[in-house]
Order: structure tokens, then sequence, then C-alpha cells
């Protein structure tokens, strides 16, 4: 198919999902998932809505497969997080295309690849693509906040529905350069998102005696300072192992890979870093609700994000070991993600060969997202191989990752073209492959 008609496929396809408001709350993400079913079914790709609740479906369409062969699911989220029109140069929901680029909330995060992979399962239905196993796109409700009405529910409700044997969604997929050599991300793993509440004891009293009570605003303050200072031991994931060897062309002990990532380049630091060891962030924070009145409760919300594998026993031992004895206590709140998949494989050869021909000389590296996505109910449910890879090499990464659920939230059109080409690439690979 010609590349100048997907092109221009996909940057209408955005433009209209953009101007569809799926912000959430409350999401009302069933008008995306209509006009993709509308979109899809007009090039014969057939559909099926799905939705816990009328106005939060999720969309799944389906080439069947000769059955001889592994399934592929382009997995996709279609709610965004909120915008601000006042921050904005243009309206958030305008889809404005300005300079090559389109303008929007939720371009980058992540309608950019829900329309992506629309027109690449669309392109191929057109083209008659049969492959050996089913290629599925799903577009789902809910990823931003995960109150149980998107893939999760899916998984749960209608596992045939999303069941694959690999699966492409966010994560990754940057360009970067370090050292000089061009280098794209492949997310294989995910950190656990596991925070807690930290609940902390005082006695009230009248705000103009503060000696004869117990602040324990005051109290959290000390304990905050001394959660601060925790460093926990390094530890050596198999990922930032490969990250390093592949880009360095050496490894290092857990204690030395920091500095080996730092000696390298600033920005293999900043990847390397918070790949290294749990981390905790203090990010709310509520106590008296009068000004007069001193706290006789403080209670702290942390955002702690775990290693794969790793355990809220063995971040509870660490965290208490930090703030040493105390009036307090600790209570997780929810832990999601921590999955991985291997850094081996039919899709990873896929995607080493789509970065091969679309750029020689640069080399695929795989990284561990220090948040989190929705390919870990994939990993847990299934056992899919899961990665996050959409192609990004038009927008410099770091002015990317500044957009994303900030003002101004745009994406080149190059990389939307260059995303299609990636999908239907990974679909013509591994929906050839034998069973």
């Amino acid at each position: 198919m010609a590349t100048v008609s997907l092109r221009n496929e996909v940057t209408t396809v955005l433009q209209d999902l953009i101007r569809l408001d799926t912000v959430n709350p409350p999401g009302n993400e069933t008008r995306a998932a209509e006009y993709l079913r509308a979109y899809l079914e007009d090039s014969g790709v057939a559909c099926e809505l799905y939705a816990r609740i009328p106005e939060r479906a999720s969309l799944v369409a389906r080439i069947p497969g000769r059955g001889d062969g592994p399934s592929l699911l382009f997995l996709s989220h279609t709610d965004t997080v909120l915008a601000d029109a006042a921050e904005w140069q243009v309206d958030p929901w305008s889809g404005e295309l300005r300079d090559g680029e389109v303008w929007g909330r939720g371009a980058l995060d992540m309608k950019g690849q829900v329309a992506s992979s629309a027109v690449a399962i669309a392109s191929l239905a057109r083209d008659g693509f049969e492959p050996a196993g089913d290629l599925i796109f799903a577009a789902t409700a809910d990823e931003e906040v995960g109150d149980d009405f998107g893939l999760s529910w899916l998984c749960e409700a209608h596992p045939d529905a999303v069941r694959a044997d690999f699966a492409i969604n966010e994560g990754a997929g940057e360009r970067i350069e370090l050292g000089g050599r061009p280098f794209y991300l492949c997310s294989t793993a995910e950190k656990t998102s596991a925070p807690f509440l930290l609940r902390v004891h005082g006695r009230s009293g009248h705000a103009s005696m503060p000696g004869i009570a117990d602040n324990a605003l005051l109290k959290a303050a000390r304990l905050l300072g001394r959660l601060e200072r925790l460093r926990p031991e390094p530890v050596l994931i198999p990922e930032v192992e490969a990250l390093l060897r592949t880009v360095t062309g050496r490894s290092a002990a857990p204690e030395d890979a920091l500095e080996l990532a730092r000696s390298f380049s600033p920005l293999a630091a900043a990847l390397v870093e918070p790949l290294l060891s749990l981390t905790v962030s203090p990010t709310m924070i509520r106590a008296s609700q009068k000004r007069n009145v001193v706290p006789a409760l403080c209670e702290v919300t942390v955002d702690c994000r775990l290693l794969p594998g790793q355990t809220t026993a063995e971040a509870e031992r660490l965290i208490r070991n930090a703030l040493g004895e105390g009036d307090y206590e600790l209570e997780w709140i929810q832990a999601q993600g921590g999955t991985r998949s291997t850094l081996q494989g039919p899709l990873w050869d896929a995607v080493e060969a789509f970065v091969a021909e679309v750029e020689p000389g640069a080399r695929l590296v795989p990284i561990c997202v220090a948040g989190f996505t929705d390919s870990h109910w994939l990993r847990e449910a299934f056992g899919t191989v899961a990665y996050g890879f959409f192609p990004a090499s038009a927008m410099d990464p770091e002015l990317a990752a500044r957009l994303i659920h900030s003002a101004d939230e745009r994406v080149p059109v190059d990389d939307l073209e260059l995303g299609v080409r990636f999908l239907r690439h990974a679909a013509a690979v591994i929906g050839g492959a034998p069973g």
C-alpha cells in the first residue's frame, strides 16, 4: 500500500480520536470504541465491543488466523489524562495539524499508537492478509486510572477476546543516541507500582500552645527525612545488564553499574538509576483540617516502585529499617505490575529486524519501565510475551517525555507513519511463523 496513503490515513484517524474527549475519569471510552469499530468494519475487520458498563467500552478487532501459528495482539488504550486548556497553545481536543505534528491530549499517550494500530490492521485486511495465528487489535478503556473497566476486566471476564502469544504495547520505542551511536529502546519488563500509606500518630491541641500537643505533622516530617536517606543495596536486573553490555560492551557489578552508565552518557545514567533498586517518593499529605488545630494524625501517601519480582514484604523491611522506631503505621495500598518477558524469541527478532531495516547500524536495547503498563495483565493471565515498542525517531525523546501528561502534547506524523510500518512488519513476521 502506498506510504502517502497510509500517512494521510493515520493522521486523519488520530485527529478524529483526539476530538473525542475520553479524559479518565469519567472516561467515556465507548465513543472512541464506536468510532474505531465503524472505521475498521469499513475495511472488513471483524470487531466486538466489550463493556462492564455501557459508557466504558473496549474494542477488540481481529483478523482470524489459519490456526497453525502464534497470535499477535496490538494493545492500546483510548482513555487519557485531563488537560487544562489555559496551559495549551491550541485546543487540547482540536487534533490540529501544525508543522507536521498532530496536537492534542493523547497524541503521545496513547491515541497515536491507537491510530497506528488501527490503520495497520485495517490496511492489512484490505491487502488480504491471512496470518498463521490471529492478529488482534485491542483498544481498551481505563488504563490511566485502573478501576477494573479495561484490560484487567477483559482478562477475567472475556479472556478469549484478548488471549495472545505475543503483544505489542506502549512503553518504549524511542530512538536515543549514546556515545554518538543510535539505539532504540524496547521495554520488556516493568517495575511494580506499590504505593503505601504512612500513618503517623500524635496528640491534638490548640495551635497557639504547641507545647502541650504532639504534632503528628512534624513527626511525619522527621520520618520523611529518614525515608529520603534510604539507599537500598543496588541490584543488577537482566534488562539493565543487557542494556549496559549492548551500549558499553561490558557489564558491571551492581554497585558499579550507575557509575559505568554515567561515565558513558548522562542519558544512560538517567535510564539506569531508577532500575537499580526500589524507589520511594512521598507525593500526598493530609493532616489537620483547621489552621489552629495541631493534628493528631498525619497521613502521607508514598509512591513506591519495586523491582520485578521484589515483594512488598522485602520492601517493608527496608523501609521500616530506614524509618526506625516511631509512632507510625505502614499500610500497603495496592501492588500491580512487576512482570517481565524474555529478551529473546520471535517477537524480539521481529523488532530487531525492523530497527536494522529502518536504520542500519542502530541497535535494539531492552529497558525495564520504571512505571507500569497494562502489559502485566497479559503476562499474568496468559504468559504472553509482551513488549512496549512504538518506534519514534522524529521528536527528541527528552521533549516527548516532557509532553506526556502535560500541555502542548503532540506527535510527529513521521512517527505515526513509522509506527504503522513497524506494526505491519511485526504482523507479517509473526503471522508468517509456523506453529
